[in-house]
């Protein structure tokens, strides 16, 4: 810094004002200090700054699953937002979430002396893990949190469901089927909730719901069993992959879809617009999600947890040609 002071000609306070992006600094000021940077190649040593703010600015995430699009696209969310926010990110990915990983891992990130943390918890096993928790680190916890003194960031799963049931009554379906995901999952029982509560609701019929796990293959065994009940004319899997082997199964049984049924998913991934047909679907914004997170967390790491926060964000419904009116 002291370099980049003589370079500069100004004093090592102004240059430290510059790197902290201090508003009280002439713009003439900024652009030869930062000139001097680029010409020394200067790089801040974080170490020091660290022993001296008693800050990392590091966060840590702790997530489950990543290999599914749910859970990998909050964690890219929960990135995007820190990286916007001027913090680094360290991931710890769980192969499942109970009180000894989670433990394990905070223990992993407190060596690290992260700044504050979130937990990306979709599961029902996981509210005992929340327990983990060291009081006095900021923490907010995605998609679980349902009772722990905690604060939480989470996605409206039932009003998703509600939309995609809704909008196949809407079309004249008498009722809806629904392939759901596994059990324990937070999202599951949400999307459970909605579908049953938006039939109920309006005076229909609730089929018995058909088990899933998130996969494709759980989607085609359920497509080759609605492909040979009648009556059916509505499906809602619980999410896109296995909308995507409803849809293989219903081609393969001869099935037009939407001719003769329609399917909505859930979660809207990429691929979701060039299925075949494109599919409708419910949108979840991880975007949003990600930068709640860091927002809540930096309420805390600033002013500490003096009340919990719990956040809702609410989904959108995408129409696409999956769907079409009952006959």
């Amino acid at each position: 810094m002291a370099d980049v002071a003589k370079e500069a000609g100004v004093s090592h306070q102004t240059v430290s004002r510059v790197l902290n992006d201090h508003p009280n600094v002439r713009a003439g000021t900024r652009a030869r200090v930062e000139a001097a940077i680029t010409r020394l190649g200067y790089r801040r040593n974080l170490v020091a700054r660290a022993l001296v703010t008693q800050r990392s600015r590091t966060l840590g995430v702790v997530s489950f699953d990543t290999t599914l699009y749910g859970p990998a696209s909050m964690v890219y969310g929960i990135e995007q937002a820190a990286r916007t926010a001027g913090y680094f990110v360290s991931i710890v990915s769980l192969k499942s979430i109970d009180a000894d990983s989670v433990r394990d891992a905070l223990d992993y990130l407190a060596e690290q002396s992260v700044d504050g943390v979130v937990v990306v918890a979709p599961q029902r096993s996981a509210a005992s893990a929340l327990e983990s928790l060291p009081a006095g680190v900021p923490a907010v916890v995605v998609e679980g949190a349902h009772g722990a003194d905690v604060s939480a960031v989470c996605i409206d799963q039932v009003e998703g469901a509600r939309l995609a049931t809704r909008h196949l009554l809407d079309l004249g379906h008498e009722t809806v089927w629904h392939v759901t995901g596994p059990a324990d999952w937070l999202e599951t029982e949400g999307r459970i909730e909605g579908w049953r509560s938006a039939l109920e609701e309006a005076g229909r019929p609730v089929p018995e719901p058909l088990p899933g796990d998130w996969s494709p293959r759980a989607g085609y065994a359920a497509g080759k069993v609605l492909a040979g009940m009648d009556g059916v004319t509505a499906v809602f899997a619980a999410n896109d992959q296995m909308a995507l082997g409803v849809l293989r199964a219903l081609s393969e049984a001869g099935v037009p879809v939407p001719g003769r049924i329609s399917v909505v998913g859930f979660d809207d991934i990429p691929e979701s617009e060039f299925f075949s047909p494109p599919l409708t679907t419910v949108r979840q914004d991880f975007d949003v999600v990600g930068r709640h997170c860091i927002e809540v967390l930096l309420r805390q790491i600033d002013a500490g947890p003096a009340a919990y926060e719990r956040l809702v964000v609410p989904p959108s419904l995408v129409v696409r040609s999956s769907t079409a009116p009952g006959r």
